[in-house]
This record gives structure tokens, sequence and C-alpha cells, in this order.
């Protein structure tokens, strides 16, 4: 697949929303990597029910921290964090091949250094109605993967 997308869940807390993620990212051959501590066990049933059958396939790699995900990436690939917080909106953004997609935990978010030591690559999702705090995590990650494979081409 010529877009190769990489989607990063940091310290996901929901077994629910991971296993439809994982899906996700199986449906459009993107990889999966989960920075621990996770909110779950990987054989949680509420992840394999939410991936089905599918988790099995999965492009999944977990690591220790986001500290050790982060020295075992290329430098030169592109990293996109994406928060209520940040001040862009997703469709400013131009995404490249192999890109890693950011995402924080569903509570908590990305943590505050991690946004403000990245401010420039920290889009949001819009929302046009200020009652809803927050779009949940699983339907984030779809809107943003298909945006960037809609500017990928497939």
């Amino acid at each position: 697949m010529p877009h190769e997308l990489n989607v990063v869940l940091v310290e996901p807390e929901i077994p629910m929303n991971t296993g439809t993620i994982g899906r996700l990212c199986l449906a459009t051959q993107s990889t999966l990597h989960l920075i621990e501590p996770l909110g779950f066990e990987i054989s949680d049933s509420q992840l394999k029910r939410a991936g089905l059958d599918y988790w099995k396939h999965v492009n999944v790699k977990t690591y220790p921290n986001l500290e050790t995900f982060l020295q075992k990436i290329p430098q030169s690939a592109q990293k996109i964090f994406f928060s209520t917080k940040g001040e862009k909106d997703l469709f400013q953004h131009k995404f490249q091949p192999g890109a890693y997609l950011f995402f924080g935990s569903e509570t908590r978010g990305l943590p505050q250094n991690l946004i403000q030591s990245n401010k420039e690559q920290t889009y949001r999702v819009p929302q046009y109605d200020d009652r809803g705090r927050s779009i949940n995590i699983a339907n984030t990650v779809s809107i943003v993967i298909y945006e960037a494979i809609r500017q990928l081409g497939v």
C-alpha cells in the first residue's frame, strides 16, 4: 500500500477502542503502535471482541514507553500529533507516506510536554459544537487515516 501509515496510541485505556482501531489498521494496511502502560491486557476479551477474529492479522507493535518508541522510529519520519488542544485544523496538514499519527489516552490525551514540544505538528479534528468535549478516539483515528489516504491517493 503506497501510504504506509503508522497509528501510535500513547497509553490507551479502553480495550474496545483499541480493538476498533486495530481493525481499522488492518483494513487500511496501517501499522498499530501501542505505547505502554496500557489500560488492559492484549489478551483482553473486550479487545478481541472489538477486533473480532481480525486481531491476529493486525500489524501491531508494543513499546514499554514513549521514549523507547521515539528512539526506534526514523528521525526523518513525519510525526503528527492529534489533540483537542491543537491550534490547527487537521485539513490544513499535508500528509507524507510513512507518517506517524500520534493519539493520546481516552481520558488524558497526549502528554502536555509532547504537545508543547511539537506545537507546530499538533492538529485537531474540527468540532462545530462546543458542547461535545471531544470525538471518540476510534472515530478520530478513522477521520485522520482516511484524510491521509485521500491526500496520498490509493
